[in-house]
C-alpha cells in the first residue's frame, strides 16, 4: 500500500488531502509512524522524531493513529488477495507476498492479476497500492518499490541479473543501514560490486546473511510464500515524556509495561519462555538483557519478576537517564515444537 496510514487519514479527512500529513503525535517525545508523500518531499519519514519532522516541515499536520481503522482496511485488502490465491504471506498490515503460480482465476499472467488487485483495492477502499511482480520473493519485494506510488513493475527472469547488478546495495531487501555502511567500507556499492565476492568471503563478513546476499545478487531466492505465519514474539515498549533516573520511577514504568504485555498475552493466547528487556538511554545508546525459564511465562507476577531481575542486571541503571523501556516475550523453536505436539492452537500473525 502507498503511505498506508497517512493515505487513510487523507481519505477520511478531506481537509488533509494534498497536504503534508504525519501519523503520530507532534509532542517532544513523539515519533512519526507514517508520512504522506507530500510530507516526504520535505524529508519527513517514518520513525523520525516528531520535533525533527516539524523542523523540516513546520506546517506538518499530525493525525493521531487509529489502528483499529488501519486493521479493518487491511482485512479488506487481505480478502481481495484471498480471492486470487490462498498463498498469501502478510509482512505487515499494508504489505504481503502472493504466490499466484496456481490461482483461483486460472490466469496465466501475474501482471494481469496484479493490475486487477490494484483496481479492486482502489474500488473498495479508495486507496492506491503498488505491486512488484517477479519469480521470487526477493525480486518481487524490490520491484514493488520501483514505481511507487500507484505503480507496477515487473522483473522478468532473463532481465533479473542485469537489473540487480545496477541496483545500489542499500536497495536490497534485507540490507539495513548498518550493513549498507559496512558494504560501502568494503567498496561494495552496487549489485555488480557484490557479485565479485565469493560465497565464502561474504559468509565470513556477514554470517548466514552473506550466503543469502550471494544468492540474491544472482537472482536466486528459494523461499516459499508461507501462508501461515506463526507469531514468535510479543511485547510492548514506552518512550517516556521525561527521562527516568530514579529506580522507583523505573520500576513503576516496568510495572505498567508488564501489565500491558500480560494483557496482550491473554488476548493473543500467547505462551513463551524467553523474556527480553530493552533499555534505551537519553543518549540513544541501548542495552538488552534476556532470560529463558523452564516454564511458560503466562502471568503478570512472573513477567514483572523476570523483568525486574533483568533490570537490576543493567549496569549503572540509576546513573544514566532512561528514554525508553520495553519487554518482549519470545518463543524458541523448542517452544513451537512443544505447542504443536500438544495440539495447542497457535495464533497466526495476520492482524499486527
Amino acid at each position: 500500500m502507498d503511505a498506508f496510514y497517512a493515505s487513510i487519514e487523507q481519505r477520511d479527512h478531506p481537509e488533509y488531502r494534498g497536504k503534508p500529513v504525519a501519523v503520530g503525535y507532534g509532542e517532544k517525545r513523539g515519533v512519526v509512524a507514517a508520512a504522506s508523500y507530500e510530507a516526504r518531499k520535505y524529508g519527513v519519514y517514518s520513525a523520525m522524531p516528531s520535533v525533527t519532522a516539524l523542523r523540516k516541515c513546520p506546517h506538518l499536520i499530525f493525525a493521531a493513529p487509529r489502528f483499529d481503522v488501519y486493521r479493518s482496511v487491511s482485512n479488506q485488502i487481505m480478502q481481495i488477495f484471498l480471492e486470487y490465491t490462498s498463498m498469501v504471506e502478510p509482512l505487515s498490515l499494508d504489505e504481503a507476498f502472493l504466490d499466484v503460480t496456481v490461482n483461483n482465476k486460472g490466469s496465466r499472467s501475474a501482471t494481469i492479476i496484479a493490475k486487477e488487485i490494484k483496481q479492486k483495492i482502489f474500488n473498495r477502499t479508495h486507496l492506491t497500492a503498488s505491486a512488484g511482480v517477479s519469480y521470487n520473493k526477493f525480486l518481487a519485494k524490490i520491484a514493488s518499490d520501483v514505481k511507487k506510488p500507484n505503480g507496477i513493475f515487473v522483473i522478468e527472469p532473463d532481465k533479473a541479473e542485469d537489473f540487480i547488478e545496477k541496483l545500489p546495495v542499500n536497495k536490497f531487501f534485507g540490507v539495513g543501514k548498518v550493513t549498507a555502511r559496512r558494504m560501502d567500507e568494503m567498496g561494495i556499492k552496487t549489485g555488480y560490486d557484490l557479485k565479485q565476492w565469493s560465497e565464502l568471503d561474504l559468509a565470513k563478513e556477514f554470517g548466514k546473511a552473506g550466503i543469502s546476499y550471494y544468492n540474491y545478487v544472482r537472482g536466486i531466492d528459494d523461499r516459499d510464500v508461507e501462508s501461515e505465519r506463526v507469531r514468535k514474539s510479543l511485547g510492548a515498549e514506552v518512550t517516556f515524556l521525561d527521562d527516568l533516573d530514579e529506580i522507583v520511577d523505573i520500576l513503576g514504568a516496568l510495572d505498567q509495561i508488564a501489565h500491558e504485555v500480560q494483557r496482550r498475552l491473554e488476548k493473543k493466547k500467547f505462551m513463551a519462555k524467553t523474556v527480553t528487556l530493552k533499555v534505551k538511554y537519553a543518549d540513544f545508546t541501548m542495552v538488552t538483557r534476556s532470560k529463558t525459564v523452564k516454564n511458560f511465562v503466562n502471568s503478570y507476577d512472573k513477567l514483572f519478576e523476570i523483568g525486574k531481575e533483568l533490570l537490576l542486571q543493567v549496569e549503572d541503571i540509576e546513573e544514566k537517564k532512561i528514554r525508553l523501556m520495553g519487554l518482549t516475550i519470545k518463543k524458541s523453536e523448542a517452544d513451537l515444537n512443544f505447542l504443536l505436539s500438544e495440539g495447542i492452537q497457535l495464533k497466526l500473525d495476520f492482524e499486527d
